[in-house]
């Protein structure tokens, strides 16, 4: 990454550890498939979360009330998308398919922002960015087809990774929705907010999880799982990608996130015993090139 002999020990740990922990999200995620059903694990997840990151964003909360109150439909119409969905479809599709393919279809946020602000928001696509997305959506096909063109054919897809390849959409309508929060609002009050939101809307899908005979195990594993997904990746992984871009600026922490399949390809072999296939580097090779086409474009 462009700029990294220029700063510090603090801000690169900054910048590479967010990263390890948003992986580490899916590893965990799917390796308690088994212990923990998709709903309670999401639930789990944020209201962990939630209680932990309120002492944190109580003073912005009081500040920033009014106008939560003001602009509620823009509060709820990203907190849906990018809070309440966007885990739940992950953790759902991680039933359904390896951590490393989660992983590199989160790399497809930045050219899912760029073709959802093209086709709905008027937001002009430029010649160069037009051709990553190209790249990049190739990129995405290998990884869903896994490899094999001839599934297109057939229509077999994977389930999980569509699944998964939603909430990636889910994410990006969530980012291009917070370019319209002010400034001046606090981020972490208004995630504070909408996972209060959240839990509220997931009580129905966790009740029906329930009544359907999916329960978590609450072993030690179990435990375990939504200690880490309701701390790690929410409350470290957070506080410290907002250190990132103090120190080290917006472009580079926006950088960083490539890192997460790349982390996730060495704990994916590590923990779960997926092995990393060809197709899972062909697709990162095209994500990755395109983005950075767009990037120029």
């Amino acid at each position: 990454m462009r700029g990294m002999g220029r700063i510090g020990p603090m801000a690169l740990a900054a910048l590479a550890l967010p990263s390890l922990f948003w992986a580490g999200n899916f590893i965990v995620a799917r390796a308690a498939r088994g212990e923990v059903p998709p709903m309670a694990l999401s639930f789990g997840r944020w209201l962990i979360a939630g209680l932990c990151l309120l002492p944190f964003a109580l003073p912005h909360l009081r500040r920033d009330w009014p106008w939560y109150r003001a602009n509620w439909k823009l509060v709820v119409g990203t907190g849906i998308p990018g809070v309440t969905l966007f885990n739940a479809l992950v953790y759902l599709g991680l039933r359904y398919t390896v951590a490393a393919n989660g992983m590199l279809l989160n790399s497809t946020i930045p050219v899912l922002i760029l073709l959802i602000g093209a086709l709905f928001l008027g937001r002009p696509l430029r010649l160069g960015q037009g051709l990553g997305l190209a790249v990049s959506l190739i990129g995405v096909a290998v990884v869903i087809l896994h490899g094999d063109w001839a599934r297109l054919v057939g229509l077999e897809f994977s389930r999980g990774d569509l699944i998964i390849f939603g909430a990636m959409l889910c994410w990006a309508v969530y980012t291009l929705g917070l370019t319209r929060v002010p400034r001046e609002v606090n981020r972490l009050g208004l995630l504070t907010v909408q996972i209060g939101m959240t839990l509220v809307l997931l009580l129905p899908f966790l009740a029906w999880e329930v009544a359907s005979g999916q329960v978590p195990s609450w072993s030690p594993a179990a435990i375990g799982a939504l200690l880490y997904v309701g701390i790690v990746p929410s409350v470290m992984a957070t506080l410290l990608y907002m250190k990132a871009v103090a120190l080290a600026g917006p472009q580079l922490a926006g950088q960083s996130v490539h890192l997460i399949p790349l982390y996730g390809a060495v704990l994916s072999m590590l923990f779960l015993g997926e092995p990393l296939q060809a197709y899972h580097l062909e697709g990162f090779a095209l994500i990755l090139a395109g983005i950075g086409i767009a990037s120029r474009g």
